[in-house]
């Protein structure tokens, strides 16, 4: 109605989110997967089709081909990596937190200038996409963006012969991954402060929403063999969260007062320190803690079908440790995906098209 913004004014709102059903119900997959590497907080797996790379901190490794050797390093930064990407010639793309990024052995230029690159993809040999989470954040400081509510993410094609760089969409609320779209149509890419995922045409222009009403906050794509994607989700939505990102008082109070692990915020992991904020559901009772009780982190990767649909999905659920996904690659018949708030990399068959 006409009046609704007013009445606003004068009644409650509900604060409601998307439930865990149908292709995305709840299981325990992640937390029974093999861990194949246990390293602090890795992230942003790719892989160039031969091998698999990830990162931890300032190192990228390639990974071993046998489960549980030692972590095999293939460079070090003198800053966090926050994106990789690997191009089917065997090109390492490379995102630092002070937002450099590396192209093999040649540095590019920022996009724009900004300095939160969160997520990589080669379009082509010649062409490498960037997203950038936030013009005023750098991308370790994800929670403060989402907390200060702000959307000035964008995403951005570098043409790598000649190094200028052209801005496809502006005004993000934090964009996290992104992949070619199967169909040459333009890229895939996840905004994560909207839950959602976005087509953006290969020329730029106005997003078109593609999966909306996600449970949790999207992170990182990649490309499935039939055309679809692999979609991680590194946090759960939750309602005092949601509560709390209405409350632009108390928002500021915590910001400005409360140790930044202690805010209540999505988190990679919880359920460490007695100091965290607790929901009344998520206190255990009898020392246990119920798998389906609200928490700040959680583990999720998605299946998604060529129209960018969930189709399967794979859990670690409130009472599990293997939270924080923020990548997932498919590789030689197994789904590789990096637990940062597990501090593990997770490994489990790809399912058959019966069972996806």
């Amino acid at each position: 109605m006409i009046f609704d913004p007013l009445l606003d004014l004068f009644r409650g709102k509900a604060v409601t989110i998307p439930p865990m059903d149908g292709a995305l119900q709840p299981n325990t997959a992640l937390e029974e997967a093999e861990a194949v590497v246990r390293i602090t907080a890795p992230d942003n797996l790719c892989s160039d089709g031969s091998r698999v790379f990830y990162s931890s901190g300032t190192q990228v490794f390639e990974l071993a081909a046998m489960a549980g050797s030692a972590p095999k390093p293939a460079a070090v930064f003198d800053a966090a990596v926050t994106a990789l990407a690997a191009s089917p010639a065997g090109n390492l793309a490379v995102a630092l937190d002070d937002g450099r990024i590396r192209v093999g052995s040649t540095s590019v230029p920022a996009p724009g200038g900004l300095a939160c690159p969160t997520a990589l993809a080669f379009g082509d040999a010649d062409s490498l996409y960037v997203c950038q989470g936030s013009a005023e954040h750098r991308a370790s400081d994800w929670v403060v963006d989402l907390m200060e509510k702000k959307a000035t993410g964008s995403v951005w094609r570098i043409d790598l012969a000649s190094g200028k760089a052209a801005c496809l969409a502006d005004g993000l609320a934090f964009p996290h991954g992104v992949i070619a779209a199967a169909d040459g149509g333009g890229v895939i890419v996840s905004e994560s402060w909207r839950h959602r995922l976005m087509r953006l045409p290969a020329a730029g222009g106005t997003p078109v929403p593609v999966l909306s009403k996600l449970p949790g906050y999207p992170a990182r794509l990649a490309p499935a063999p039939d055309g679809g994607a692999w979609l991680t989700l590194f946090a759960p939505r939750n309602r005092l969260i949601e509560f709390v990102l209405q409350e632009q008082e108390y928002r500021a109070a915590m910001i400005r007062d409360v140790p930044r692990d202690y805010w209540i915020a999505p988190a990679l992991a919880s359920s460490r320190s007695f100091l965290e904020p607790l929901q009344c559901g998520g206190i255990k009772t009898m020392g246990i803690h119920k798998p389906w009780s609200p928490s700040r982190s959680y583990g999720l990767v998605a299946r998604l079908d060529p129209a960018m649909q969930p189709v399967a999905s794979f859990h670690s659920r409130a009472n599990g440790t293997r939270h924080g996904i923020t990548s997932a690659v498919e590789f030689h018949g197994r789904i590789l995906a990096t637990s940062k708030g597990g501090d593990a990399i997770l490994s489990i068959p790809t399912p058959s098209a019966g069972e996806a």
